[in-house]
């Protein structure tokens, strides 16, 4: 902390009347109440809090006004100053008439803000630093704190203590972890390129990858300078950000080393027509149970689902009903489910604003909800305008599920996951069931120590070393070995790197389960080897890396890249040497594999066992692995017969 100076930068904030209560009680002493002016300003690229004691003709006319029994209240309740030693030149000043109360911090240095209990007086803020310096306490006798935290909130994270719900602790992981999700979602690309022109380096990271500025700050504590760090260091800086995201080194504990393997060539994938409404009904009997399920996720993975059939049998794929339930048995469970779901809306809809107010975390899901329904795709019709009410029943349906899985509560990105299913549905008590189905799957996504996405990212490197160990060594020449630029892939299934009806394809086909467990991290591998010729042969670095990666969305072909990522599934599957590791991620359950390394010698017989079961799609309308549709009745290739669906452990 520094004495307050003549400091220049764009004021954010200004507030006049702030007081500094220096000696509580003493009412003989003419100096208890100081009057002077707040300010928060931006300089360079940070931003620094000052407090400054205005002029004495300024003071004298404030304190005319004050209520002697408010400040009576006031000084009971402030908390006292501890002062410190101060070393290294931040000794407060007194020369040129400046108050020996005055001063100036940044705010990579603030630790807390402690807040007035409510109806107590005049509104306070009592700011601790990080080095345990507690300032006096600021007294706003002319309006409130309120637009001072909204202010700072601007550039720092701020969330209740478990504690004291009146201490806000700075840059707290829970809430950064929501707010890294908002900001990395907040960017468009069309923004990234205008900032690109100015300043490459910083507009890359903050544009796609934004999210890893908050996670920094939950982790290390903001620090400014780390924006301008070369490539080189801030790769090892984000290599480091994920506690346990240790990506591609050998010594890792339970990762196998992977050498070059022979995968064998790759088979040629062909598409069918999306299944018809006709062809879903045939497969019905007559008490409403689905008949040859194997067969209809087989057909539902190689073609997806017309858009016509989308709102019946998404409710099968996402286990809101049961496969082999009857036509009676789905109604009693709709009745069952929206009862449930009424109760759980009317608890939170029953709330007041008073029991609101004492309820942070329900406060602050609201907030996080109203924010991120705010920016929901508008191009898709269903929620065009802002009072639209598809935008009312995300709303609700989001803060329903905070009732649901209140411990989980609403992160940033969930909005997401959920409009698709809303749009389909286009009914609030089966989207929110879908919905909560997804979640079962995604869950680990969103919870606070991030370990599903952790994990997530290890397993994309090691698919993607087996499939390319030169273009994961180009990689890690150019600092993204760590593959943290497929953050947003996973987070929320590719989301906004399709269109609005690409991801409802998509999604249909991922929630197949088929042909393997993850295919999800192979889609990310078949979207990377298509990139990898661009990057490589331009010799892409570290910013355009990212920059490249972030302006693919919306400029990839869904049905392309589910043929690569099937034909990389038959390739990996036909393996005889692949190693453990793979085999786990791909959930080949069963499997007798032999990795490089192994004492077995080349004349035993590799032996892997995996459950087949051909897809039967002999005589319809296909499409090729370069995305042209070819009408005429063709016979599958003789691969498709081997394709094995690949049992998850």
């Amino acid at each position: 902390m520094a004495a307050a100076g003549v400091v220049s930068g764009k004021i954010i904030y200004e507030q006049e009347g702030v007081y500094i209560h220096s000696s509580c009680g003493k009412t003989n002493d003419q100096d208890s109440l100081i009057s002077g002016i707040l300010r928060v300003l931006e300089k360079d690229s940070s931003s620094v809090v000052e407090w400054t004691q205005a002029p004495k003709e300024r003071a004298h006319r404030g304190s005319e006004h004050l209520n002697s029994y408010e400040a009576e209240w006031d000084m009971v309740n402030t908390v006292s100053f501890k002062k410190k030693p101060h070393t290294n030149g931040d000794a407060p000043s007194h020369r040129n008439g400046k108050s020996k109360w005055s001063f100036l911090f940044s705010l990579t240095d603030l630790k807390s803000i402690k807040q007035n209990k409510e109806g107590m007086g005049w509104s306070y803020l009592v700011f601790c630093l990080k080095d345990d310096v507690v300032l006096p306490a600021l007294h706003f006798h002319q309006g409130d704190s309120k637009l001072l935290i909204d202010s700072l909130e601007k550039y720092v994270v701020l969330c209740e203590s478990s504690q004291d719900k009146r201490t806000l602790l700075v840059n707290c992981q829970n809430k950064s972890l929501s707010q890294s999700f908002e900001n990395l979602l907040d960017e468009p690309a069309y923004g990234l390129i205008q900032k690109i022109k100015k300043d490459p380096y910083t507009a890359t990271m903050v544009g796609f990858s934004k999210v890893t500025n908050y996670i920094f700050d939950s982790l290390r504590g903001s620090d400014p300078s780390t924006h301008q760090r070369p490539p080189s260091e801030m790769a090892d800086f984000l290599t480091d950000a994920i506690p346990g995201l240790k990506i591609n080194q050998q010594e890792e504990p339970g990762f196998e080393v992977i050498t070059r393997i022979d995968l064998g060539e790759r088979p040629v994938i062909q598409r069918r027509e999306p299944v018809s409404l006709e062809e879903w009904t045939k497969n019905i009997d007559s008490e409403g149970r689905i008949l040859n399920v194997d067969n209809m996720k087989q057909m539902i993975f190689r073609g997806g689902l017309s858009h016509a059939l989308r709102k019946q049998a998404w409710k099968f794929l996402l286990g809101y009903f049961p496969w082999d339930s009857t036509k009676e048995e789905r109604t009693q469970l709709q009745k069952q489910k929206t009862d449930e779901y009424f109760r759980m809306k009317l608890q939170w809809k029953s709330v007041s604003e008073e029991q609101e107010k004492r309820n942070s975390r329900l406060r602050d899901y609201r907030s996080l909800i109203e924010k991120d329904v705010n920016r929901t795709d508008r191009t898709n019709k269903f929620y065009e305008g802002q009072d639209n009410p598809g935008l009312i029943l995300l709303h609700d349906i989001l803060m329903t599920y905070c009732m649901y899985d209140f411990d989980l509560g609403y992160v940033q990105g969930m909005s997401d996951l959920l409009s698709p299913l809303l749009y389909v549905m286009e009914n609030e008590v089966d989207a929110f069931w879908c919905f909560a189905s997804y979640m079962d799957q995604m869950h680990q996504n969103f919870e606070e120590q991030m370990q599903g996405m952790k994990t997530q990212l290890i397993q994309l490197s090691t698919l993607l070393r087996l499939l390319d160990s030169g273009f994961c060594s180009y990689l890690e020449s150019q600092d993204s070995g760590y593959l943290y630029f497929c953050f947003r892939w996973l987070l929320i299934r590719f989301k906004r790197e399709f269109s609005f009806l690409d991801i409802l394809r998509l999604w249909e086909v991922m929630w197949t389960e088929l042909p393997c467990k993850n295919f999800h991290l192979l889609l990310c591998c078949a979207i990377l080897e298509s990139e990898k010729q661009q990057i490589m042969e331009k010799h892409y670095g570290f910013n355009e890396i990212l920059k490249h990666i972030n302006e693919l969305s919306m400029k990839i072909d869904v049905e392309d890249t589910l043929c690569k990522a099937e034909a990389i599934s038959l390739q990996m599957v036909k393996c005889k040497e692949l190693p453990q590791a793979v085999c786990e991620i791909l959930g080949l359950q069963d499997s007798e594999v032999t990795t490089p390394d192994s004492d077995i010698g080349e004349d035993e017989n590799f032996g892997m066992t995996c459950p087949t079961s051909a897809f039967q799609s002999n005589t319809l309308p296909t499409l090729t692995a370069s995305g042209a549709r070819n009408d005429s009745p063709t016979q599958m290739s003789s691969v498709s017969s081997d394709v094995s669906r690949l049992t998850p452990a």
